[in-house]
């Protein structure tokens, strides 16, 4: 059985941040025996007047392949128990579970997500959705606001092209160079591409920049880079993912 689980809002701005929380759930989830858990995803939401958020209302999302389908329950119970127990004070923990059935349709999951990318939404939207589509939707304190983006991050990385995900990438220092082999090597990598989503050669080399990181793009991790005005081959950086 496979799992996506989304949580949003769960810090201020002295605390942890929501990505922290989602990578103790995986290592709960790991640790337990219940499933293998994906890499984290950051999905970016409207910055609006109308919506509270702490930093930058972004949702963290992972993929879970459970062992058992009975460990299910005691998962659901134990995201729940860490949003209430560890979620900041003055936060509005959200917790979003879908269930990829192999004939699930994700097309409204998907649109939702992206309107959160652009429109102020509500919880009734949220909640009723959740039930058309049987995803389990529960808010853990607070006002409960971070349902809407909990269930706006499923949506997002069910479309699979969009995110960054969570961590940098060690590679070395920055200013080294490698080969697209050598970075297609490291299991955190899928592929590498350039700003216009053409893949380069295995033999092509590129220069690391200070903070290397992928995005979420065609359901797996990306490496993106862009030719700088010396000719060479280099990793985006911060501004240039932005947009991601």
């Amino acid at each position: 059985m496979k799992l996506l689980i989304c949580i949003d809002d769960t810090d201020n701005l002295e605390s942890r941040g929501t990505g922290e929380l989602a990578e103790l759930m995986i290592g709960q989830i790991e640790t337990a025996g219940w499933g293998r858990c994906s890499a984290i995803t950051r999905h970016q939401l409207l910055v609006h007047d109308d919506i509270p958020y702490t930093s930058h209302n972004s949702s963290m999302c992972f993929h879970v392949e459970l062992s058992d389908p009975a460990c299910l329950d005691a998962l659901m119970r134990q995201a729940r128990h860490i949003l209430e127990t560890e979620s900041a004070e003055g936060s509005d923990p959200g917790l979003a579970i879908a269930v990829l059935a192999p004939s699930a349709r994700s097309e409204r999951l998907v649109e939702f997500g992206h309107r959160a990318k652009q429109e102020v939404l509500t919880k009734e939207a949220a909640y009723a959705l959740a039930v058309e589509q049987n995803v389990h939707l529960s808010e853990h304190g607070g006002t409960g606001q971070g349902v809407i983006g909990a269930l706006a991050g499923i949506g997002l990385r069910m479309s699979g092209s969009d995110g960054r995900v969570k961590g940098r990438l060690n590679l070395g220092a920055p200013g080294a160079v490698l080969a697209v082999a050598e970075l297609l090597a490291h299991p955190q990598i899928d592929a590498v591409q350039d700003l216009g989503g053409d893949p380069l050669p295995p033999g092509q080399h590129i220069l690391l920049g200070d903070k290397v990181k992928t995005v979420w793009l065609d359901h797996q991790a990306v490496l993106l880079v862009y030719r700088g005005t010396d000719g060479r081959w280099k990793t985006c950086e911060r501004q240039q993912l932005r947009t991601y």
